[in-house]
């Protein structure tokens, strides 16, 4: 093994070259964020529009950027290029920085610092005043992501080749590791936003997947089917009473019977004319619910949506009489209802990837594959394309109804301004970055842009770091535009930018991102 030499230039030129890319970094963050973050609109004790200057939060953004860029080429850099090692014999690089990094001093001593802070965080904290006590939970919650990055990195063999099984124990142990943690209270927070939130994008994006991954259908209007299946199980529950148990299918059916309604005039359509078309298919269906105000009622939306039974045989009213804890003989809780709607939306999307994984194997979904690779030559192998759009469609919008219906039961309440165009485009995000076919890529995709902006609103430490007027959750769209634009340069075929054919010759192989065109996963 030898050390790759560094670069030949000096310490003098690369100061002023990581100078010089901070200064250009500062005036484009500048420009970027004086609109954003210098200026603020408020109302004054007159109820007028007033604008509020905030320079001095301007001044640091600005500042970090510029220092992160400075670091980045001066320091973070060449110190990367230093610790690729080339072997001698085969003359590849292997990942010896992550085998560098993750080391098992260093993860007893992440262990020990995470155990530490959770035992003594309280007294850390009355310790170091309240000015610096916002850094003792930001060094737990580091400690306890190098930890886990080392286990990943440690075992990721392992992993890969148990990912599902391993996938599946986690999600269902969730549950009851953080009732066991945070108590029957406590846990509604941890199970209704970082699990039942999650896991609704995550069977969204996989439905969408059908259409886009496997179909090569550009579709932005993916949330319309979404609030179908929201709509029609709020308008007939309320309405009629009908059983969640009924009207789940019923949802998903009338969402597929407008998914093959938009299918049919897109049939010759392809690229930005498709994406134009179901664009303004999502946005018709939104006008409707506004409109249709004898049907829908507008804007103020559908209440009193019933909760999901367990089949009849007990309930999670509390008046009722086969109430859970009256059934049971437990103590009430509203715990029981939100972790009853985990493990029923975790079933849905586990059943989302099983008929996705099925219907691939089958006549229908090589089609799908075919299709996507070039259309031309799927209709000359004699290939319906017209069946075939049209399925794409009708599946992939079955299983956004079927997710509607379920957050219809969930909120209890549905409006239009659930299902805007900001929906689909972050369902969209969530197939392009987890890699397009790929259902552990979406998965992990959601997982990182769902749950970054449930952690994003937890984070009130940063209202002692940039001012009490800061607020975490106005800055996060921005955020997570920036690190959507990162992640695009760093892995531009999305977090697993492979995917591995249906039909195969003697051995089943994975085919790289770099082989498929620009776009197609």
């Amino acid at each position: 093994m030898a050390t790759t030499p560094a670069p030949a230039a000096g310490n003098g030129d690369l100061t002023s070259r990581a100078l010089r890319e901070a200064f250009y970094a500062g005036i484009i963050a500048f420009g970027l964020f004086v609109l954003l973050i210098g200026l603020k609109t408020d109302q004054n004790i007159r109820n007028e529009l007033i604008l509020v200057q905030r320079w001095g939060l301007l001044a640091i953004v600005v500042g970090l950027v510029m220092v992160v860029r400075f670091a980045m080429v001066a320091y973070i850099r060449p110190f990367m290029e230093r610790q690729k090692i080339v072997d001698k014999a085969t003359g590849l690089l292997p990942d010896s920085f992550a085998i560098r990094f993750f080391r098992a001093p260093y993860f007893v001593a992440a262990i020990a610092i995470a155990a530490i802070l959770f035992l003594f965080g309280s007294a850390f904290e009355v310790a170091v005043g309240e000015h610096l006590s916002v850094y003792v939970g930001l060094a737990r919650s580091l400690a306890i992501i190098y930890a886990l990055a080392w286990l990943f990195f440690t075992f990721r063999a392992f992993i890969r080749t148990n990912l599902a099984v391993i996938a599946i124990t986690v999600l269902i142990l969730y549950p009851i590791v953080i009732v066991a943690v945070f108590g029957f209270q406590g846990s509604l927070k941890w199970v209704d936003n970082f699990g039942i939130q999650i896991l609704i994008y995550v069977m969204l994006a996989w439905g969408l997947n059908i259409v886009v991954g496997l179909a090569g259908l550009l579709d932005l209007g993916y949330v319309a089917f979404y609030a179908v299946g929201a709509y029609s199980y709020a308008l007939l529950g309320t309405t009629y009473g009908w059983s969640f148990w009924i009207l789940l299918p019923a949802a998903g059916i009338m969402a597929a019977f407008w998914g093959v309604i938009l299918g049919f005039p897109v049939l010759r359509l392809r690229g930005d004319y498709l994406a134009i078309v179901t664009l303004a298919f999502g946005e018709i269906i939104r006008l409707v619910l506004i409109n249709w105000r004898e049907v829908t009622n507008g804007s103020a939306g559908i209440s009193g949506i019933p909760k999901v039974s367990f089949f009849g045989f007990f309930t999670f009213n509390v008046s009722d009489p086969n109430y859970i804890a009256k059934v049971f003989g437990i103590a009430q809780s509203g715990a029981y209802y939100k972790i009853f709607l985990y493990y029923l939306i975790l079933a849905l999307a586990l059943l989302t990837a099983f008929v996705t994984v099925r219907l691939r194997r089958m006549p229908v979904g090589r089609a799908w594959e075919a299709l996507r690779e070039d259309e031309i030559a799927c209709r000359s192998l004699g290939i319906n394309t017209t069946n075939t759009k049209l399925t794409a469609f009708a599946i992939g919008a079955m299983f956004g109804g079927f997710a509607g219906a379920f957050f219809a039961a969930r909120q209890g309440f549905v409006s239009p301004e659930s299902f805007v165009f900001l929906e689909s485009a972050i369902i969209l995000a969530i197939v392009v970055l987890g890699g397009m076919g790929s259902l552990p890529g979406i998965a992990i995709a959601a997982l990182v842009m769902i749950g970054g902006t449930e952690i994003l609103r937890e984070m009130e430490f940063l209202k002692k770091i940039f001012g009490a007027d800061f607020t975490p959750e106005l800055y996060r769209m921005l955020l997570f535009g920036m690190a959507m634009v990162v992640v695009m340069l760093w892995k531009p075929r999305g977090f697993v930018g492979s995917r591995e054919p249906t039909a195969f010759l003697r051995e089943r192989k994975a085919v790289s991102g770099s082989f498929t065109k620009e776009g197609h996963g």
